[in-house]
């Protein structure tokens, strides 16, 4: 609810207000309704792009409204925001091809076959490829076919992001007690 009057709100601090059968029609104006998205939504992992992590949240929000094939749909954009960057320089030697590059369940298994992903989220993978495909397409999913994607999602965005987040956070930490400079991974392994 929004007040219509900011010199109303004086005269709402106390809570017998609400009891004089005002009409409060005349004073506040509804700007949305709260629902189970607004309280069961499970945000993205910690570290994750903005831009990925907002993805995550709308497939949250409507997995929240069992809206199965729109939150599978999201949850396969933010894979596939999450993933395109992973992809070396088009026209790499050994790189993927553009159809790999454009293709979520095509880039998935070629991010897997070069070591980029690791080879146990293959069989998800392949899960990933037909039920987000199913959603945005032929919007037949159920319940559980949006809690695998999720639960998918959730464990790659930990693995892309939340891991090196938390490991360069304890580097940090473990260079200050020892009263070190900060060490990055390249000047550390030198």
């Amino acid at each position: 609810m929004e007040l219509l009057h900011t010199g109303d709100q004086d005269r709402f601090r106390d809570a017998s207000s609400f009891q004089k059968g005002e009409n409060l029609d005349k004073v506040f104006r509804i700007k949305g309704f709260v629902t189970a998205k607004d309280f069961e939504v499970d945000a993205a992992p910690v570290a994750t792009p903005a831009d990925v992590a907002a993805a995550f949240d709308e497939g949250a929000r409507c997995l929240a409204s069992k809206c199965w094939n729109a939150s599978s749909t999201m949850f396969r954009l933010a894979l596939d925001m999450a993933t395109r960057p992973l992809l070396p320089p088009d026209g790499s030697a050994g790189g993927p091809n553009g159809k790999q590059r454009r293709d979520l369940g095509l880039r998935l298994p070629w991010l897997i076959e070069a070591g980029i992903l690791p080879a146990s989220l293959a069989r998800l993978a392949h899960a990933v490829r037909e039920d987000g495909n199913d959603g945005a397409h032929v919007g037949n999913l159920g319940e559980n076919d949006a809690i695998d994607l999720k639960e998918f999602t959730v464990l790659l965005l930990e693995r892309l992001f939340t891991e090196p987040a938390k490991l360069a956070d304890a580097e940090k930490r473990r260079s200050q007690r020892r009263g070190r400079p900060e060490v990055s991974g390249a000047a550390a392994e030198a």
